[in-house]
């Protein structure tokens, strides 16, 4: 694990405990059944992906290494842009201390829309599962660097339970066999190296070659044009993740639809 990851996942167990703290799990598991129902998040991208690129678009206010993104941040009007725009499903930053996110921006982004959402944070105890199903979440993101096996493996039966998909980040080989040993086979490759935030798409190319038929991949980071998708989807991938990119855009909705040929 990097120093960086280290610290935010550090920082995300105190945060965590002070909220077990005040609400007990039978209280948020109460709560994630009233929810309104799951919608299909790897369902949706394999939808999408049959006849074009499916993407998850971010919705990113910021950045530990680049603060703000964007200043008019309105996570509503975002969620409609990308939906217009033709994303498949919705990715929203929920940490606060280190991404200026909030549990009410995916919130507010999912009842604006009809797309699947996944909740991006760090995810470090099975309790914050339910927590995102209360708030309506489809999805969570589990980053293999960050947990061990069995850390990974309770937090992945807690989203199995709750009807939610996974979405398992890797960043190299290693950890990719370590991700095959769950059970879902949504595996998100991150091109960035946490290390020095440098970007290379050949990490992507590797792990797509190295991984059993069945799952599904998806890109993430540093992807920017409709060319670097293309460049994805001659190496067989047709899923990914886009934030920064579209978020530094005055026009969400057409710089969509520009990135994945919808326009």
């Amino acid at each position: 694990m990097t120093d960086v990851l280290k610290e935010i996942c550090n920082s995300k167990r105190l945060e965590v405990a002070r909220r077990k703290a005040a609400r007990p799990l039978a209280e948020v598991e109460a709560a994630a059944r009233e929810a309104s129902a799951v919608r299909g998040f790897r369902a949706a991208l394999e939808t999408k992906a049959a006849t074009g690129p499916a993407l998850i678009a971010e919705i990113k206010k910021a950045s530990p290494s680049k603060g703000p993104i964007r200043e008019q941040f309105d996570p509503p009007a975002h969620a409609r842009a990308y939906q217009a725009g033709g994303a498949a499903c919705l990715s929203v930053l929920t940490d606060e201390p280190y991404f200026q996110g909030a549990d009410a921006y995916l919130v507010a982004a999912r009842e604006a829309c009809s797309l699947p959402v996944l909740r991006k944070d760090f995810m470090v105890d099975p309790w914050q599962v339910a927590e995102a199903r209360a708030l309506g979440a489809d999805a969570i993101l589990i980053i293999v660097a960050a947990l061990d096996d069995g850390e990974m493996a309770e937090i992945e039966a807690a989203a199995i339970d709750h009807g939610m998909d996974a979405l398992v980040e890797v960043h190299d080989a290693a950890e990719l066999d370590r991700a095959l040993r769950l059970k879902s086979r949504l595996i998100g490759v991150n091109n960035r190296d946490l290390r020095d935030f440098s970007v290379d798409f050949e990490r992507t190319y590797e792990l797509v070659g190295r991984a059993p038929p069945g799952c599904t991949f998806v890109a993430e980071s540093g992807l920017a044009s409709r060319e670097d998708l293309d460049a994805m989807a001659r190496k067989g991938v047709r899923c990914f993740l886009v934030g920064e990119a579209l978020m530094r855009q005055a026009d969400v909705e057409a710089a969509t639809r520009a990135l994945i040929g919808t326009d």
